[in-house]
């Protein structure tokens, strides 16, 4: 038996990633490198209009080009798929336009040829006359603007909740989520003090270094689809429904991602390549640019206004929140974080009167959806930057003030569901331990200051949701993982991997991982909101622990006795009297949970597990230019016992500097629904000279129901960086900025208009 059989501890072993090597030496497969034969490019042509009546769409120039072997349109997509309308909450996105356009960069028609460089040149070719429509852009005046994005709502039928909305007309709201606990109006009439505060958030990008990439082949009995997805079991269902063909002809096939994010979730290109492949009857390409990304997908921008009624003690007695969602021209899942990521926005506090109103509006921009947190730290943003407002105007620490607040174990939740297994405390705690929050502290002198700040967030996991996994264990005493968990870079093929080997007394080495392949992998729901851990996870263990009991019951056929530690390959020799056979174990996993009172959003079963993250910063300021300095960042997460605590270590630091880039420099700019800022060299994200000394730890907790005490953590460290930054300006120069992102020129101007002599506009 060599060093990588050995048996022994799997779980908590910081193991290398599995597929380090093969990235790193150039091996590993994405979709970007796939090439097929008979293949066609596609290059697609897009409105330049922010809302508008498609008049004419003058293709005759493309067709004619040399090289060019299709152009399609809308009304040629409606040839294979009659109703092309796709989404995961709302069948509202049409494959191509039709009859209207509702954002610039939607995409009209596509351009298709052997050559890529020869279909981009046709799409220059292509002309399309409008008769624009007014538009919405500001998700606040979205709520009772005369220019209404869609004609209808069509709720897709998936999520029962969305269901009452079902022809609702001349609306822009997507969603209304309400949440109602204890009796508001009195305790802020009653109140000693009452605090109001509103906060923004920019519209920013996913930004993966691989951009959208699909592949459709057509075969014999249906169509296989190549796709960088994080959710290749919704693509599957999703394109069977738009066929109208039944699953087993739909196959989809999912390699490694450069990178996700959220973005490459649900439905993206492949409704296009599937109709584009079934119209010619070739395979078909759609590689999107780093621009394009630009008029694909975006994280939410948001307005959040937060009123807190607090006794002279400090503790707070009511909240009432109200939160707007700019969901772009398209839903996507933006009801799904209106309602799952709405009910947390009064933070991570025990206060018994809540009011929460969550919306999700449709506007003329390009459509948002998942990024990494799931709508949290738009609303940490708000929420922890009011409570370090509330706890500097009462003159209390800020430290002590959550800590007189804080959610502890076996306190309802605004929900009304219990806080188990969630170490709010221990983050909070560990964050000014790390901080040195009670020592001395050299504030800076002359135009340079220094300050600190933290902040801590929370978040529950969206439900309820299916994860299937299947463990084969060959002859030789092999072990295969089939599952349809995508990894992306998260290392959820390592963790899982080290659960087999777990059960399975297996090194996690020896433990092959099958990418997802809907013909061969078995079902997951998807590959977001750090679910993969928890529900995967679980059915892996399952998933294993039946192999291993097949396992003993062979040996027990065997006339074995019980904890005979025959060797696998003798175990089926025996059996088989050579090298043959296998055994297969099946692990499905699915948590409990109750849907929320529709009128008061109550609910005793909101989440399988709570996410805990929280952020400190020490930092300087330049008064004389506004310029921000981050000294050292410290992130302090809860995710139960850490399968495998390197790549936990790496999953923190990770969000943070993504976080970072929302925080102080990344922003989409827009003229009239256009982005103007479309590319890496206008669009600037943290370099490695961006990214100031950062520590990033697990404190020990355990979640009991998760695999061996594990639970997801890809998300926990995006979440309270924005107010911990914004925290320590304040506690630096005394100035707060209350919109995102935070650069040099707005904390220049805060601190202007603190000295009374404000900027003049240019």
């Amino acid at each position: 038996m060599n060093e990588m059989t050995m048996p022994g501890r799997q779980i908590g072993r910081s193991l290398p990633r599995l597929e380090a090597r093969d990235k790193v030496t150039g091996r590993t497969e994405y979709v970007h490198n796939l090439r097929l034969p008979g293949m066609l490019y596609g290059k697609i042509f897009r409105s330049t209009v922010a809302h508008g009546r498609i008049r004419n769409i003058d293709v005759t120039a493309a067709r004619a080009h040399a090289g060019v072997a299709h152009v399609i349109t809308g009304e040629d997509v409606r040839k294979v798929i009659p109703r092309p309308f796709y989404g995961p909450a709302f069948h509202d996105q049409p494959v191509l336009a039709l009859d209207k356009v509702h954002y610039v960069g939607e995409p009209v028609a596509v351009v298709l040829a052997s050559d890529p460089y020869v279909a981009d040149e046709a799409v220059q070719l292509i002309s399309a006359e409008y008769d624009e429509l007014p538009a919405v852009f500001d998700e606040v005046e979205a709520m009772s603007s005369q220019a209404v994005v869609h004609d209808e709502l069509k709720p897709a039928g998936t999520f029962p909740d969305l269901k009452h909305l079902q022809g609702r007309r001349n609306t822009n709201v997507a969603l209304d989520f309400h949440l109602r606990r204890g009796d508001v109006d009195k305790a802020f009439a009653t109140a000693d003090r009452v605090f109001e505060h509103t906060f923004r958030t920019q519209q920013v990008l996913h930004l993966p270094l691989e951009p959208f990439v699909s592949v459709a082949e057509p075969t014999g009995s249906g169509i296989t689809i190549h796709t960088a997805s994080q959710s290749p079991s919704f693509v599957r269902i999703e394109i069977a429904r738009l066929l109208g063909w039944p699953e087993n002809r739909v196959r989809v096939k999912v390699p490694y991602l450069g990178g996700g994010f959220g973005a490459k979730l649900y439905i993206k290109l492949e409704a296009m390549v599937t109709a584009l492949a079934l119209l010619v009857q070739r395979p078909v390409k759609v590689a999107l640019t780093m621009e394009e990304q630009f008029y694909t997908l975006t994280k939410h921008a948001s307005t959040f206004r937060i009123k807190s009624a607090v006794n002279k003690d400090g503790r707070i007695t009511a909240r009432h929140c109200e939160v707007w969602w700019n969901g772009g021209a398209y839903a996507d899942i933006g009801p799904r974080i209106t309602q799952k990521s709405g009910f947390t926005a009064p933070g991570p506090y025990d206060i018994d009167n809540v009011s929460i109103d969550s919306y999700s509006l449709y506007t003329n921009l390009p459509p948002a959806g998942a990024l990494r947190g799931f709508g949290i730290p738009q609303l940490v943003w708000a929420y922890e930057s009011h409570a370090d407002m509330i706890a500097r105007e009462l003159a209390l620490d800020p430290v002590e003030f959550r800590r007189r607040n804080i959610l502890r174990e076996g306190r309802p939740q605004a929900t009304g569901t219990l806080m188990r297994d969630a170490a709010i405390e221990a983050v909070l705690e560990r964050l000014a331990e790390r901080l040195d929050w009670n020592k001395s502290f050299d504030r800076g002198s002359g135009t340079v200051r220094r300050g600190r700040g933290l902040g801590i967030g929370f978040k529950a996991s969206i439900s309820p949701t299916t994860s299937i996994a299947i463990v084969n264990v060959a002859a030789d005493g092999s072990a295969t993982l089939y599952c349809s968990t995508v990894d992306m870079g998260q290392g959820s093929d390592t963790a899982n991997a080290q659960v087999v080997a777990e059960v399975l007394d297996v090194a996690a080495e020896s433990v092959r991982i099958v990418h997802p392949d809907t013909d061969v992998t078995p079902y997951d729901m998807a590959t977001l909101g750090s679910r993969s851990m928890f529900h995967m996870g679980n059915a892996v263990r399952l998933a294993a622990q039946d192999a291993k009991a097949k396992l003993a019951a062979l040996a027990a056929e065997l006339g074995l006795p019980p904890g005979s530690n025959i060797p696998l390959p003798e175990l089926f020799r025996r059996k088989y009297g050579m090298q043959a056979g296998n055994v297969i174990g099946i692990g499905s996993y699915v948590p409990t949970y109750e849907s929320p009172n529709h009128d008061t959003g109550q609910t005793s079963n909101a989440t399988p597990y709570w996410m805990i993250g929280g952020t400190a910063v020490e930092i300087e300021v330049d008064t004389e230019t506004g310029h921000v300095r981050i000294i050292r960042i410290i992130n302090v997460v809860d995710a139960g016992k850490p399968i495998n605590p390197k790549i936990v270590e790496d999953q923190i630091s990770g969000a943070a500097v993504m976080q970072l880039g929302f925080t102080m420099q990344e922003k989409m700019l827009f003229e009239g629904g256009q982005v103007t800022n479309a590319s890496l060299a206008d669009y600037k994200i943290p370099s490695i000279l961006d990214i100031p000394p950062m520590i990033s730890e697990a404190v020990d907790a355990q979640q009991h129901d998760g695999p061996f005490g594990a639970k997801g953590v890809g998300e926990s460290g995006t979440f309270a960086l924005s107010p911990a930054i914004a925290n320590a300006i304040e506690d630096a120069v005394g100035v707060r900025v209350t919109e995102l992102p935070i650069t040099a020129e707005a904390v220049y101007r805060a601190l202007r208009t603190a000295a009374n002599d404000p900027l003049e506009d240019a």
